[in-house]
């Protein structure tokens, strides 16, 4: 019986493997549960069998990314502006093209509109934790946003390197000028 299980667990999380390559390297509506089964080696009716259909597959895939991301981004410590904005950046460099793909279809379909909105919520957490400047966060959210890594590592054609120092610049600048801003705003007496 635990060899059967086990079996099942195997299969399982090869299919899920499987499921976050593809949805990850291709257009969502690209992957199809075929696909998903000829790269777990296993049946199109056993992907159905373990996840249902495409929506609670990509659910798991998201969920996959998501703890990868969150050990990715989390390896820097709060407080250490150029190894948390090193460590979004590497994250980015494997996920950002997959994530202004799903991006452009969160509109139109519920279950990567989901996904997106728990990336953004994930993000503003990230901001707020590693930099601690909560009168920033709306700023600083924007400049480390995956649309500024595309700006300057795609359009702009920036290397990693010198993407990781234009977005450290944008944020050095706002936590400078704030801190600047904090120090010529007169206090009213109380």
């Amino acid at each position: 019986m635990q060899s059967r299980a086990a079996s099942l667990e195997t299969t399982r999380a090869r299919i899920a493997e499987a499921a976050h390559e593809l949805f990850f390297a291709r257009w969502y509506d690209d992957v199809t549960l075929a696909d998903v089964a000829q790269l777990a080696g296993v049946s199109g009716q056993t992907v159905i069998n373990h996840f249902g259909g495409k929506e609670q597959l990509f659910a798991v895939a998201v969920e996959r990314a998501g703890e990868e991301l969150q050990a990715r981004r989390y390896r820097a410590r709060p407080g250490d502006v150029g190894g948390a904005i090193a460590a979004l950046v590497d994250d980015y460099e494997i996920t950002g093209d997959a994530t202004i793909r799903l991006l452009a279809l969160e509109e139109r379909l519920p279950a990567v509109r989901a996904a997106m909105a728990l990336g953004r919520a994930g993000h503003r957490e990230w901001v707020e934790t590693m930099f601690a400047a909560p009168a920033l966060t709306a700023e600083l959210v924007v400049v480390t946003d995956v649309y500024a890594w595309k700006l300057l590592r795609r359009d702009q054609g920036l290397s990693r390197d010198a993407t990781v120092a234009a977005i450290r610049r944008m944020v050095d600048g706002l936590l400078a000028a704030a801190s600047h801003d904090d120090h010529d705003t007169p206090r009213r007496p109380t």
